[in-house]
Formats: C-alpha cells, structure tokens, sequence
C-alpha cells in the first residue's frame, strides 16, 4: 500500500491561525462591541464568543450605528433648514 495522496490538500499556509491581516480584522470587530456594546459585555466574554453569535452581533451594532449617523444627519439638515428659514423671514 502506498501513501495517500495530496492532491487535494494543496494551501500556501502549513499551520492553523489568522493571518495577520485577518486578526487586525478580528480584534477590530472585539474593540467594536465592546466600545459600542457600552459595558454589556467584557473582553473575555466577546473573545469567547461563538463567532456566528459574535458576528450576529457585529451586524446589529453597525445597523444600530449607521441609524444614529442618519438621524443625527436628518437633525442637523432640519436644523439648517429651519435657520435659512428664519433669515429668509427677517
């Protein structure tokens, strides 16, 4: 008997892990929800968390976030609107 073959297991990486730039990525979503997450939860709890659950969440806080940026866009266009207003009535 002979040894098997590797045709199929052909991959530039040797060994199991990030790349570096995947960690940048990954410990970049970790600061995320944490800082945005507001005390919720801890390092240890976000860096044990199951990745699918984790990226559940990632998801939801870059929703809750891009909604703040445009209500707070919306307030400061009604804003400008109501002060042309004001000097076009003088």
């Amino acid at each position: 008997m002979g040894t098997p073959s590797q045709l199929g297991f052909n991959s530039d990486h040797n060994f199991f892990g990030f790349r570096p730039e995947d960690r940048v990525v990954m410990h970049d979503n970790l600061f995320n929800l944490i800082w945005h997450g507001e005390g919720r939860w801890s390092w240890d709890d976000v860096y044990h968390m199951p990745i699918i659950i984790r990226t559940l969440w990632v998801k939801r806080v870059n929703e809750i976030i891009q909604s703040k940026t445009e209500a707070a866009e919306n307030a400061m266009k009604a804003a400008k609107q109501r002060t042309a207003r004001k000097k076009k009535a003088r």
